[in-house]
């Protein structure tokens, strides 16, 4: 990526995760469309999440092409297919057919990873989402809970804050809201440097559309605002 395209990005993927502010990033996938076409590529992971926040299919479609066979979502340990960001926007589109197709075929994806690595936590952890996704409840729960086992806390503050806090999107997915709402409101503040349970993320994201409007998910976003983003509302 271009030197100046980078700092530029970086300074909009700031406004967006830590103040839920799609300007500057989808201003900034403007410009380069616009100027530098070529470079699309390099930032395509940047332009799906803005349309996915924006909740813009076609744009979504289009980023999803540039994306190529790369992963769409690459947070610390966590990385999601191009199969499941197909799954996810499909799901946000309420076309369950495609969906299920989508992720279905990131499950053949994951799990040849979770058998390469029996014993990580993170790629058990994505396992348990599309087996959520796919409606698979009881094995969604368990390939959640076993990887907090295989990651706890007290092994790695990080990752294993991360598989709580990814755990309670499998528990939202699963339809478990209330334990869902628990892990993530005893997580959603723990140090860390992933991106999903951040303001712009719980706040823009369809990873969360399950939580959406139910008081006690709006109260965690509204306690993780930055201090001027609250005082103007």
């Amino acid at each position: 990526v271009p030197n100046d395209i980078a700092a530029k990005d970086l300074r909009a993927l700031v406004d967006f995760y830590w103040k839920a502010e799609t300007r500057p990033l989808h201003e900034l996938i403007d410009s380069i469309l616009a100027g530098s076409p070529g470079a699309i590529s390099d930032v395509a992971e940047e332009w799906f999440q803005c349309a996915l926040a924006e909740r813009d299919p076609t744009t979504a479609e289009r980023a999803l092409v540039a994306l190529g066979d790369a992963p769409f979502w690459i947070d610390n340990a966590v990385s999601l297919s191009h199969s499941f960001g197909e799954g996810l926007l499909a799901r946000m589109m309420k076309d369950e057919a495609k969906a299920h197709v989508a992720f279905s075929k990131a499950r053949l994806e994951q799990e040849k990873i979770v058998q390469a690595h029996p014993d990580y936590g993170p790629p058990l952890c994505v396992l348990g989402l599309i087996d959520a996704a796919l409606g698979r409840k009881e094995g969604a729960l368990h390939e959640g809970r076993r990887a907090i086992e295989l990651l706890p806390v007290e092994k790695d503050s990080i990752e294993g804050s991360q598989m709580l806090v990814y755990f309670a999107m499998i528990a939202a997915w699963a339809g478990e809201k209330d334990t869902a709402l628990q892990y993530l409101a005893a997580n959603a503040q723990s140090p860390g440097g992933w991106y999903v349970a951040t303001y712009g993320a719980l706040k823009l994201l369809p990873f969360w559309d399950p939580l959406r409007g139910d008081p006690r998910f709006e109260k965690i976003v509204a306690s993780l605002a930055p201090k001027e983003v609250a005082r103007s509302k």
